[in-house]
């Protein structure tokens, strides 16, 4: 009797052993792309940095863009860069044909390839991408109403709180600084996440209870600001 207790005990363990390994093996990496679009882990891999050379690109293009949207017009930028485009494209244009003409040789236009490239965008693809947009926006709508509409006192007084801190942040930073700062908090913020992923997660556990009990006790001591309990 007691061999096939220990006999019991020693198959759960090792049942629930393996359960909880493969559950960590399946378990998708900070920054993964389990089950996402290829739009949405091309962003995820920039921001966390997967590969360096393209977070690095795509950080430096988009920084000095805002710098540069910061210091001259939209319509200055879009002209620079596209004239800038254009001197390295026809450059390489003309002296590929010099070249050509000199060796007399045919090797083509030299971007031969990517004009090859199907560019264009399926209708399938169209609507999958409406859709999608469709669906935030109409999730976005939704919030607002109940917001503005005070379906909720705390979610609309929460909203005021903030929008009244938003007026003090507009009066120190426009628009294009706070797009600035947002693009180096984008490219910062997640690497660092992931390295200290444990002790952020322990201070912001921390301080959601500690929020959580200040608004249950308003809550308690203001009956009328006590929210729905949904059914």
């Amino acid at each position: 009797m007691a061999d096939s207790a220990s006999e019991f005990s020693l198959v759960s363990s090792t049942s629930s052993s393996s359960t909880s390994s493969s559950a960590s093996s399946t378990r998708a990496p900070l920054g993964g792309c389990a089950g996402g679009g290829s739009m949405s882990c091309a962003v995820r891999d920039l921001l966390f940095w997967r590969d360096v050379r393209k977070s690095a690109v795509a950080f430096g293009a988009s920084l000095v863009l805002l710098l540069s949207l910061a210091t001259l017009s939209a319509v200055t930028v879009v002209a620079h860069v596209a004239l800038a485009l254009l001197s390295v494209t026809i450059s390489l244009r003309v002296y590929k044909a010099v070249v050509q003409a000199l060796q007399k040789s045919d090797e083509g236009h030299p971007f031969r390839t990517y004009l090859e490239l199907d560019v264009t965008l399926s209708p399938e693809t169209f609507q999958a991408h409406a859709a999608v947009v469709a669906q935030h926006l109409n999730r976005a709508l939704r919030l607002l109403v109940r917001l503005f509409l005070v379906e909720d006192l705390v979610d609309s007084l929460e909203l005021a709180l903030t929008m009244w801190l938003m007026t003090y942040v507009g009066a120190v930073f426009n628009g294009i600084t706070l797009l600035i700062l947002g693009n180096i908090l984008a490219f910062t913020l997640p690497p660092l996440y992931e390295k200290y992923e444990v002790q952020i997660n322990h201070y912001v556990s921390l301080v959601r209870h500690q929020t959580k009990d200040l608004v249950g006790k308003i809550q308690a001591k203001l009956p009328g600001l006590a929210k729905k309990k949904s059914e």
